[in-house]
């Protein structure tokens, strides 16, 4: 099977449009063959941003969103919340489909293609990740861990993780290190808050 993950340059490519509307906003994302979730919206995603907006206690003048994909978590955080967003694949596709994205939706984003923080070079006041579960424990807890030394003071991480894949094992490993928290479930997928 072809991973999201992963880049296959001869993987022939279909673009596709999918329509989405949140509150009173409207969007269309370009999404492709060899991405993430690539016909419809994932559930988790959006349940990870529709918690993020209705749970959110404060105001976060930096923002990444972390294996982005064709970018549906962070275009929407940065129309709707009117901020600047930076996000970041390692799929070469995922992060040209962003940038079809960011313009069609003319909101202030960025996107570089970096593995994980490999290429991020800021700090920030959110990370909010729909992380790969599929890449294995490894990868799953390095978009986690590592994220820490990329946040601001009183920085946070928000993340979706499927109970199925470890959610709760993920959340006891990370509350040796760090804070942890579980904000919200639905339909399997737990929503993470994680601090230093």
């Amino acid at each position: 099977m072809e991973h999201y993950f992963t880049n296959n340059e001869n993987l022939k490519s279909k673009i596709r449009y999918i329509n989405f509307s949140l509150d009173a906003y409207n969007f269309v994302f370009a999404s492709d063959n060899g991405v993430f979730s690539k016909n419809k919206i994932d559930y988790a995603s959006l349940f990870l941003v529709k918690t993020f907006l209705k749970s959110k206690k404060k105001e976060y003048a930096s923002i990444l969103d972390v294996g982005c994909g064709y970018g549906f978590i962070g275009i929407t955080l940065s129309k709707i919340l009117d901020t600047p967003v930076d996000m970041c694949d390692i799929n070469k596709r995922a992060v040209h489909l962003c940038e079809m994205n960011i313009e069609e939706n003319k909101v202030r984003a960025t996107v570089f293609l970096s593995n994980i923080y490999e290429n991020i070079k800021n700090s920030y006041d959110l990370i909010i990740t729909n992380p790969p579960t599929h890449a294995g424990k490894e990868v799953l807890m390095s978009f986690l861990k590592d994220g820490l030394a990329k946040l601001n003071k009183d920085g946070e991480i928000w993340c979706v993780i499927s109970k199925d894949k470890g959610a709760k094992s993920v959340k006891e490993g990370l509350e040796k290190i760090c804070k942890c928290e579980k904000i919200a479930q639905s339909k399997g997928f737990w929503i993470l808050l994680i601090k230093n």
